[in-house]
């Protein structure tokens, strides 16, 4: 799971905060390893708690005022992933939940910004916030997991293979790039990516409308100095490594494979039957280290 987690973050950093500096563009600052200028903290107001993603929630008050952003490749700084799917279940509903309720809070202040032009605005609320924090992972959910499977009962329906196939493929070779030495893995991070869609749009839900969990904040779980802690034990249980959502995902798009296999006409059961593994392994909790 470490080289999977491994090619999410390295398209993060190599594409969206390079990409973005070598723009002068926006992008998110991450708590890992950041260097602020002192004045620019003052001036946006500080550290504010009212999320999940103080450093984004700074990093988008920055920026509105006018401050530049520089993405330093050359740097390394040695960090942490986590090694259990539970724990990789709670930074990514944070992750998630986070930045959508700071996108609820903060939409109509950098709509009347007056420190910005027009385009950067544009490109916070569109690109930054709804298509990358919001759009992204309800397309990956309800289209993979949804659509596409329920599509089997429908022979009717007609799904174009640009949207299927090419499209997707052409995106995900891009993203996977950053991350040569992991690239025998790309069919496997699709389908565990799609796993996770499942608990990233939850978490988006909860951030937009502020649900309950808006504010959870559980701190993520690390091998090293972490493998005596309440969590990781009650890992070793195999009722207590069992999701049921993805259980149940599992099954509904393994059924559907199956109806597809028998009756369908076309090679639509191959993907579904690697998604129903995908689903099944992560809800029996055989992910982790």
């Amino acid at each position: 799971m470490t080289r999977i987690q491994e090619m999410s973050l390295n398209y993060h950093f190599m594409a969206e905060q390079q990409s973005g500096s070598t723009r002068h563009a926006f992008f998110g600052f991450n708590g890992t390893a950041g260097v602020w200028r002192m004045a620019a903290m003052e001036e946006a107001g500080g550290w504010k708690d009212r999320t999940t993603v103080e450093d984004m929630d700074l990093a988008v008050r920055v920026g509105l005022l006018g401050w530049k952003f520089i993405f330093v490749n050359d740097l390394e700084v040695k960090s942490e992933l986590p090694s259990q799917f539970k724990a990789f279940r709670f930074q990514q509903h944070r992750w998630s939940s986070g930045p959508a309720n700071l996108f609820r809070k903060m939409m109509m202040e950098i709509i009347h910004n007056k420190r910005v032009k027009i385009w950067k605005k544009f490109y916070v609320i569109y690109s930054f916030f709804f298509l990358r924090k919001i759009l992204v992972h309800f397309f990956s959910f309800f289209f993979y997991c949804v659509v596409l499977p329920t599509s089997v009962f429908l022979p009717e329906v007609k799904i174009p293979n640009w949207s299927t196939i090419y499209g997707p493929s052409i995106i995900t070779l891009f993203s996977a790039i950053a991350t040569p030495r992991s690239f025998y893995l790309v069919g496997f991070w699709v389908l565990f990516e799609n796993v996770m869609a499942m608990h990233r749009t939850k978490g988006t839900l909860i951030g937009l409308f502020e649900g309950g969990r808006v504010n959870e904040w559980v701190v993520t779980e690390k091998l090293g100095d972490t493998l005596n802690t309440k969590l990781l034990r009650r890992n070793g249980r195999l009722l207590k490594r069992v999701n049921l959502k993805e259980m149940m995902m599992g099954i509904y798009i393994l059924c559907c494979a199956c109806y597809d296999f028998a009756f369908g006409n076309a090679f639509l059961y191959l993907y579904l039957f690697m998604q129903a593994t995908a689903f099944l392994i992560s809800g029996i909790g055989f992910v982790g280290t």
